[in-house]
């Protein structure tokens, strides 16, 4: 047995566990330890690995095969899913089963979605790529509903995008063999340059939609933030992590390995002005922004954050489109960097919640003293979130600016400023509304979470802090993972990278950031004026005293002026859209349902052979 198929046994061997076992005590510390040990062998093994099974599916030859690219996103999705098993090891995993809820399914649903992804990641050929999709997508709608019945009310939102998603994918699949004749992954980035423009724009497009909905990017991303947000705690945090990006891996496969980025930008919708590339872009440049700002106006941490994953993929997207060795590693990049923050944050307002019984901005602050190391990881994450240093955010959005300013693209860049100046004005709504200003009264003997809770919490942001001070860590996999694409490859150093173009050292950047806070942290202790603590309920400010009965802490309707110019712009825009999808998609259903269920066969037999005489008329 190879390292592969060891790989995906263990993955089997742990769904069937979770499925018989996954409400025992004991289970999630199993489940961890397996769960450390396929990342071992994930990492320490050569590549590319090869698994010994081979299928035929239709006379087309099925197999897997894990190559660097796969193997980079593969880390992440063990490793986020090892970080989330341990946080439902105890005290949050007993509140949850004391719920009413199933924590055999919960540990069932996320087995499954890792075993799925390994399937999709290794896949050889196109028709495993499409078994590994769906598994992925169906085990993905698993993990959402588990959260109660608003989850499952937002999962079967997604059902209708992932079933549209699925025969897109499979219409690309059909003419894919249909063109080519072969479904290898391997062959079809050889012959794939002996299809014409249109059969290539034709498979982009319907290939592209298919992976768009997946990732959420415009304008398929409305069912993603409340699916995602109403799992289960530690369920929301794995979905936002890493679930989305199996889409940017697909697109990664498409746009780069099969179609080559040199091909889709000679797709041209205005010769010399506008080609399928430009587009895509685009797309990632509006889905950077959009959801930025709508994740200002959510007064719900976990849609805030929510809306923020899907933004952060516009950048992954973009610097992949942008196909040069800068570039494609600060979007690689950032699908690790933002999966560490990502998941500590929302692990963080799951601690919150595990402790007020609230996740509502507006009825939190001031939770700094009760629980600082909560407190310490959203901090930590909100910086790697809005892009700043010494956080590992930086160094992947540096990167994807760098390419923009290097590739001629300035109003991309602009694009890309404007989503980090909104993604810096919602992460402090989200600590400031939650942790700072004055403590609630009813939340004056609120404790510091569970040390289950807390330590993979503290493991994330210290893992986004090290790669953001030493980024050559991640920089390996991610040079890997270039060079499995065929895209250049990027020199790199523990500290970042050396080039004329452009170099960034983040050691000497800590290292004068560090300096700076211990020469002010000196003048403050040591020849600053003396401080005196009060109580958070008995404070004084502006020359008022402040008891618990006044309220001093502005938290609602945070921004508010700012909402007042980008509502109606929402509401006038994405949710008059959706309403028209769901509307369309409930017309076709209901006149499908009408024509399966009608009772005269000969109406049926007339209108098949009008469509047929027609067809032979326009032959």
């Amino acid at each position: 047995m190879n390292a592969l198929d060891l790989l995906l046994s263990l993955s089997t061997l742990m769904l069937l566990a979770a499925l018989l076992f996954g409400q025992a005590r004991a289970y999630p510390w199993l489940a961890g330890i397996l769960f450390t040990g396929q990342l071992v062998l994930l990492a320490g093994s050569d590549l590319p690995m090869a698994a010994s099974v081979a299928l035929e599916i239709f006379g087309q030859p099925v197999g897997w095969q894990l190559d660097g690219f796969g193997r980079f996103f593969a880390l992440i999705t063990l490793g986020t899913a090892l970080a989330v098993t341990v946080y439902m090891g105890g005290e949050w995993g007993e509140r949850y089963q004391a719920d009413g809820h199933s924590l055999r399914w919960l540990h069932a649903a996320l087995a499954g979605n890792v075993l799925a992804m390994l399937l999709l990641l290794s896949s050889k050929d196109l028709i495993a790529f499409f078994i590994g999709w769906e598994l992925t997508s169906w085990a993905g709608f698993l993990l959402m509903a588990q959260g109660g019945e608003r989850a499952l009310r937002a999962a079967l939102r997604y059902v209708p995008y992932a079933m549209g998603g699925a025969m897109a994918v499979l219409g690309g699949l059909v003419l894919t063999l249909a063109w080519t004749g072969t479904l290898d992954l391997l062959e079809l980035s050889r012959v794939m340059a002996t299809l014409g423009n249109a059969q290539l724009a034709l498979l982009l497009a319907l290939f592209g939609v298919g992976f768009s909905i997946k990732m959420g990017l415009l304008p398929f991303h409305l069912w993603q933030a409340p699916a995602y947000a109403e799992a289960a705690g530690p369920g929301t945090a794995f979905l936002g992590a890493i679930s989305a990006r199996m889409g940017l891996f697909a697109l990664g496969i498409l746009l780069v390995k099969l179609m080559t980025l040199t091909r889709v930008a000679d797709l041209a919708f205005i010769e010399g002005l506008f080609s399928a590339r430009d587009l895509l872009a685009w797309v990632a440049a509006l889905t950077i922004v959009l959801p930025t700002f709508t994740a200002l106006k959510q007064n719900d941490a976990r849609y805030l954050l929510a809306w923020h994953g899907i933004g952060q993929g516009g950048y992954m997207l973009l610097g992949i489109v942008m196909g040069d060795a800068t570039g494609s590693a600060g979007g690689l990049l950032h699908v690790f960097n933002y999966a560490t923050y990502q998941a500590a944050l929302m692990l963080a307002v799951f601690a919150v919640m595990h402790r007020t019984g609230t996740a509502d901005l507006n009825s939190l602050g001031g939770l700094v003293t009760r629980m600082p190391l909560t407190f310490l990881v959203m901090l930590l994450g909100i910086i790697g979130l809005a892009g700043l240093p010494p956080m590992n955010g930086f160094v992947s959005k540096w990167l994807v600016y760098r390419s923009l300013m290097l590739e001629g693209q300035p109003l991309l860049f602009l694009m890309t400023v404007i989503g980090t100046l909104g993604t810096i004005l919602s992460v402090y709504k989200l600590i400031h509304n939650t942790f700072l200003g004055q403590l609630r009264a009813e939340h004056e003997h609120i404790r510091e979470a569970p040390w289950s809770m807390t330590v993979p919490m503290l493991a994330l942001v210290i893992l986004a802090f090290v790669t953001g001070m030493a980024p050559g860590l991640a920089l390996s996999w991610v040079a890997d993972a270039q060079a499995a694409l065929g895209l250049p490859v990027l020199a790199h150093t523990l500290g970042g990278i050396e080039s004329p173009r452009g170099s960034l050292d983040m050691l000497w950047i800590v290292g004068v950031l560090f300096a700076g806070f211990g020469i002010g942290a000196l003048l403050f202790y040591g020849v600053g004026g003396r401080s005196k603590r009060v109580h958070q309920l008995d404070n004084y400010a502006g020359g008022h005293f402040l008891s618990a009965d006044v309220r001093y802490h502005y938290s609602d309707h945070f921004y508010a002026g700012l909402m007042h110019r980008i509502g109606p712009l929402y509401r006038s825009s994405f949710t008059w859209l959706e309403s028209a999808v769901a509307s369309a998609t409930d017309l076709a259903a209901s006149l499908m349902q009408a024509w399966y269920r009608q009772a005269v066969p000969t109406l049926t037999l007339l209108v098949a052979a009008v469509l047929g005489l027609g067809w032979m008329v326009w032959r």
